[in-house]
């Protein structure tokens, strides 16, 4: 890329933040934060697609695959040897996302 203004700011600004993320606690918070985001996600959109209940299938493919992709990245053997942050937020995202899924499923049972 060309070595513009713009470009150079955006770097500044991710060395900064990967750089002020890598405290511990910054990092677990970062992650937890994703994991209840994930949380509430799977709670939005199980309620917002079953008010219409026409594209319920539909969205539920579209949701599996999303997962999948999330798994098939996290578990990448390339990326399991860096463990970025961005990976772990995302997995913990996925995971929040399908425990949400889960209680709305026992919520609907009882």
């Amino acid at each position: 890329m060309q070595n513009t203004r713009l470009n150079n700011l955006l770097d500044t600004i991710a060395s900064r933040l990967s750089l002020w993320f890598l405290n511990p606690w910054r990092r677990l918070s970062l992650l937890v934060i994703s994991f209840f985001f994930g949380t509430f996600l799977g709670t939005a959109i199980s309620t917002t697609a079953g008010q219409k209940a026409e594209l319920d299938i539909v969205i539920a493919a579209f949701l599996v695959f999303l997962t999948e992709i999330t798994s098939r990245i996290f578990y990448n053997r390339n990326f399991f040897s860096k463990r970025s942050l961005w990976v772990e937020a995302l997995n913990l995202l996925k995971i929040g996302f399908i425990y949400s899924l889960f209680i709305e499923a026992f919520k609907l049972g009882s």
